[in-house]
């Protein structure tokens, strides 16, 4: 029988292990795209040649008060050191003095940035250069109130952004599993909203009634009917954003394009290349996937590995059965995700998660809704397997071993086998019976 070498990213390095050729059914692999070659370039045609917008520059005035906000240390791949350079250089162009620019970092719920992280985020030039604040989600005193939205949110934001003359959006856009996409309107919720307005906001992720889980609709790709998105859209209309620049990372992190401008029409340009390059077609469910978060750092604890998860979801048959290759060097951060593995039931579980709605404590319930659809196996270092059991996977210490249990659990003898090297971005998509149906994401 031919055989085929298969090669999973794990940390940083790599499993090996072989398939039969005639089982493998499909690999989800993203569009190669190539990367923007002049970045400084780019990024300048796109403040002057913005989407559904005047260019940034015409826009200000020498008196006004700018806030930008830039994603925290969680979001670092965005490489926003890039972009601010050339964003504070049109600012000047405008005459509007260092004095009058603030960078906020949009933490959301997360802890607060270090000195050191803000350089990494921005770039030392730029800290030397103009003031640069954290968000803090629990300082009340900071907080302005805008309104309700039409579901009861009621908003509250930063100061900093609220007493701006103008606020400028940075940031990138991926697949997002419970809002459909990150960027455009995840600088102001969670970004900058107070954590009232966050968990107000966040509870749209879940469904109504207690006993029905996560809400079906708040998924990666999509936004349609997706209640907590819509929700974001109405909380950051309330804010107006001036202006935004959001970027689209391609498989190797590059940049696959820049987008400005608008902050809703700017972002929807950025979504629709995010489908370009991860929304992949697939032909079918299958029996067994085997998915790759991509190694590290997109491996490097469980709570970025509920991505992976997630998204082998929507490949594989009910009652069938993913493999999951996932090193989690530091299995237990962030701090608080693993006490929300600590309940005896899913009941007592969503029930917390209801009273005090986190976003680690979602991606545990996400997670755990995943193992309940197929028998989840995972390939992780042998410390884990504790905090790996009480998510409700099966923990492995070798592909081998992985193969052996998914062939039992999966109930056939030669399954059909769906291959996700790069697990933690790609979104596989059922392909319509029918032309015309449309897929399942942003629809």
């Amino acid at each position: 029988m031919e055989t085929r070498e298969i090669r999973l990213k794990y940390g940083r390095g790599e499993v090996t292990f072989s398939l039969p050729a005639g089982q493998i059914y499909f690999e989800v692999v993203g569009k190669d795209y190539p990367a923007v070659s002049d970045i400084p370039g780019a990024i300048q045609s796109a403040l002057e040649k913005p989407i559904d917008s005047p260019p940034l520059k015409e826009m200000l005035h020498p008196t006004d008060k700018v806030a930008i906000a830039v994603s925290d240390i969680t979001r670092s791949w965005q490489r926003m050191d890039l972009v601010l350079p050339t964003l504070l250089d049109t600012i000047s162009e405008a005459g509007v003095p260092d004095g009058n620019i603030s960078i906020l970092v949009v933490v959301g719920g997360h802890r607060q940035n270090t000195k050191e992280e803000m350089a990494l985020l921005c770039g030392q030039e730029v800290v030397d250069r103009v003031n640069v604040v954290n968000h803090n989600a629990r300082e009340l005193k900071n907080m302005v109130y805008l309104g309700k939205t039409s579901r009861g949110t009621e908003v509250a934001i930063n100061r900093v952004a609220a007493e701006a003359d103008r606020i400028i959006l940075t940031g990138g856009i991926i697949y997002h599993y419970m809002v459909g996409y990150g960027g455009g309107r995840k600088s102001v919720i969670p970004g900058f909203s107070s954590i009232k307005t966050i968990q107000q906001n966040h509870l749209w992720a879940m469904g109504r009634e207690l006993g029905s889980g996560a809400n079906p609709n708040a998924r990666s790709g999509k936004t349609r009917g997706n209640e907590c998105h819509e929700d974001m859209m109405e909380i950051a209309g309330l804010v107006q954003p001036d202006f935004i620049v959001n970027v689209v990372p391609n498989a190797e992190e590059d940049y696959a394009g820049i987008f400005a401008g608008n902050w809703v029409s700017a972002w929807l340009e950025g979504t629709k290349r995010v489908d370009e390059i991860y929304s992949v077609p697939i032909p079918g469910l299958a029996d067994i996937v085997i998915a790759s978060a991509g190694g590290f750092p997109k491996d490097i604890n469980l709570y970025q590995t509920g991505k992976t998860m997630d998204n082998a979801c929507y490949a594989v048959k009910p009652d069938g059965a993913v493999i999951i290759v996932s090193e989690c060097l530091d299995i237990r951060e962030p701090p608080e995700f693993p006490r929300w593995f600590q309940y005896d039931s899913r009941l007592d579980m969503e029930r917390a998660l209801r009273a005090d709605f986190t976003i680690p404590g979602w991606v545990a319930w996400k997670e755990v809704e995943c193992s309940d659809r197929a028998s989840f196996i995972m390939v992780t270092l042998p410390q884990n397997a504790d905090l790996v059991r009480r998510a409700g996977m099966i923990p492995v210490a070798t592909i081998g071993e992985a193969l052996e249990i998914a062939y039992r659990k999966c109930g056939t003898k030669e399954p059909r086998i769906t291959l996700m090297p790069q697990g933690a971005n790609t979104l596989p998509v059922i392909l319509p019976p029918h032309p015309g149906e449309g897929r399942s994401g942003n629809g």
